[in-house]
């Protein structure tokens, strides 16, 4: 009994160790299992919506939030890009439980050997656990609490369904979350399309999405897309021949080039008004806009090289340009010279002095009270209180015609056609034409004093080359759900006629004359245009607007804080970048004389843009044919 007594102690010792061995552990559970997140709630996937913007040439060019892609099967998955992400991340996936016991003793064994960390342990379905649940804090406990929900994920769902959730869900640079999204971002194209090079290449990502980023560093890119084919062939899906044959292709993929800030001051414009016409709702929302692409870098190049050349000598410290179609779409935008030194968009934001590009608008409120582009008017010195504005050379012609007085700039007579029809007349006439600023009530109008912005002055010419009709500038087109519905569509919409057929004729003929042989000379084209040229005092601003039967474009040169350029007036430089602008943006385009077509007035009025003249569409077609009353 003596001898036996020893053992019953030790076996007490052994079962009250091993009892409260057992109470340590389910507390120790208890305290992982308590810090779970609701796996429900991380499984409906709640995020902030995207909003990615798209030329009109098809370019994504922006985007709002982070990209996810739409969800895709595992059946519209390359079997390229499954097989590249089992063999570079795990190879014994359909084989284990959710934790790769071997895979941990492997990792263990390199990593004592490298006497550092070189190689991880984790399994597909812990990283899906992980990105899923928990945040990337490194801890005893999150990494225990990883190891849990591997366990029930592999209970919950099958290994199909783990991977696709996986390649929906990673994070593969550039704002991308998902196999389509970084595809779209990368190589613009469904995943279903991709090679088996670009498969390989989006597999490299998953290691350090923003280290082996082609945009980050195309070598070393390509140099882990590389380690991700040999991977391939080390786990039996390629051949060594056909890993080759995916290397020398990589030239053949190209690489969708990443958001260039020469679109970033139309993006800035454009996106705030997304709201105006549907609510995100927690979807995606793909923008179809009015820019183009090509355009838009060409305008920009052209402006940089202004700056950079002529500018420099002539103290020219910023620029911007805008390019609209004839119904008010903006196809290009630049806001300035330089979008990472300053954001401030100075087409849309900037308040100037237009100088004489304002005067067409005078002429114009001439026009409409009774005067003809051939009515006389003196060119001489003229006295209002003391105010004697001068002309820009300092010279008086006489009697000259309207025509004349407008294609020379002769600001005597703008002065005498102010105080003929008065300075409230021309106001109305601007903000029938779209200006919306506060214009000065004062004779002093019609030498452009009045602050306004570029985006404003271009649709205020917009008339002038459509056919009389007032444009609002927009620059959506289209609005899609990531699914592919229709939220919203653009149909015609704006303030309809705002001048008679006569006047747009007698304005047109005004402004070519102006191009042909007046001020704006330098900017002529191989085509009819028309525009205006502007300078304000001292040199602190110029400008040229311009048309041609497709498109209308603005130019602005100035400095910022004010200060005098050196001897820059609108028909130097501004004309010059006008015309190159132009030049491109009608490229290949059928030469058109300055009218609107029959065509064009009907699809006006069938969209509805035109609803002034009531709604009945043959009495609006009848209206065309009318005879017009001076």
């Amino acid at each position: 009994m003596l001898l036996l007594r020893p053992l019953v102690i030790f076996s007490q010792w052994i079962f009250a160790l091993f009892v409260w061995g057992v109470i340590a552990v389910i507390l120790t559970l208890g305290w992982f299992f308590l810090g779970l997140p609701d796996i429900d709630e991380a499984l409906k996937s709640t995020r902030p919506p995207t909003i990615t913007l798209v030329s009109q040439d098809g370019e994504t060019f922006a985007s709002k939030g982070h990209l996810y892609g739409s969800p895709v099967t595992l059946s519209k998955i390359p079997k390229a890009l499954i097989q590249a992400v089992l063999a570079t991340e795990d190879r014994r996936f359909f084989n284990h439980f959710g934790v790769d016991v071997l895979g941990i003793l492997r990792a263990i064994w390199k990593n004592f050997q490298a006497r550092g960390i070189v190689q991880g342990g984790s399994t597909l379905t812990q990283q899906v656990a992980k990105n899923l649940f928990l945040t990337p804090v490194r801890s005893i406990k999150r990494k225990a609490q990883e190891l849990i929900l591997a366990l029930w994920l592999e209970y919950r769902f099958s290994k199909k369904q783990i991977l696709t959730i996986y390649l929906n869900r990673v994070y593969l640079g550039a704002g991308t979350y998902g196999v389509n999204a970084a595809s779209q971002k990368y190589f613009n194209k469904p995943v279903s399309e991709i090679s088996t090079y670009q498969s390989a290449l989006l597999a490299g990502l998953l290691k350090a999405p923003s280290r082996y980023n082609p945009y980050s560093s195309k070598k070393r890119s390509y140099q882990r897309t590389t380690q991700v084919l040999n991977n391939m062939v080390a786990a039996g899906y390629l051949t060594k021949e056909q890993s080759e044959i995916a290397k020398a292709g990589k030239k053949a993929h190209k690489l969708i080039k990443p958001t260039e800030q020469t679109e970033a001051y139309f993006a800035d414009w454009v996106l705030p008004q997304v709201t105006s016409y549907v609510s995100a709702r927690n979807r995606d929302l793909i923008i179809s806009t009015t820019m183009n692409a090509r355009l838009q870098r060409k305008v920009s190049l052209i402006l940089k090289k202004t700056l950079h050349g002529q500018g420099i000598k002539k103290q020219i410290g910023n620029g911007a340009v805008i390019v609209m179609g004839l119904d008010g779409a903006v196809l290009a935008m630049v806001g300035g010279g330089n979008y990472g030194l300053s954001q401030f968009n100075r087409v849309t934001q900037a308040r100037r002095q237009p100088g004489s590009a304002f005067k067409p608008i005078v002429f114009l409120s001439g026009l409409e009270a009774g005067l003809t582009p051939n009515t006389l008017m003196n060119d001489a010195p003229i006295d209002i209180g003391g105010w004697q504005p001068d002309n820009f050379d300092k010279k008086f012609r006489g009697k000259i015609t309207l025509k004349e007085a407008l294609k020379w700039s002769i600001n005597s007579v703008a002065v005498r056609v102010a105080k003929k029809v008065g300075p409230n007349r021309i106001i109305e006439t601007a903000k029938r034409l779209g200006i919306v600023s506060l214009l000065p009530a004062d004779l002093s109008l019609a030498l452009g004093t009045g602050e306004i912005s570029l985006m404003e002055l271009a649709a205020a010419y917009a008339p002038f080359a459509n056919g009389g009709y007032g444009v609002l500038p927009f620059g959506i087109d289209e609005i899609k759900g990531s699914s592919g519905e229709v939220l919203y569509h653009r149909k015609g919409s704006g303030p309809g006629r705002v001048m008679t057929k006569k006047k747009v004729k007698q304005m047109k003929e005004m402004l070519s004359a102006v191009i042909e042989s007046g001020t704006g000379r330098q900017a002529r084209l191989q085509r009819p245009a028309g525009g205006k040229t502007g300078t304000s005092q001292n040199y602190r601003d110029a400008w040229f607007l311009g048309f041609t039967a497709n498109q209308i474009a603005g130019v602005w040169l100035g400095n910022d804080n004010g200060a005098s350029m050196k001897g820059v007036t609108g028909g130097s430089l501004p004309a010059l970048v006008w015309k190159d602008v132009m030049v491109f943006a009608n490229n290949g385009m059928p030469e058109k004389k300055l009218t609107i077509s029959l065509h064009k007035e009907i699809t006006r009025i069938s969209d509805g843009s035109n609803n002034q003249f009531g709604k009945n569409i043959f009495k609006k077609m009848l209206d065309i044919f009318k005879p017009e009353k001076n």
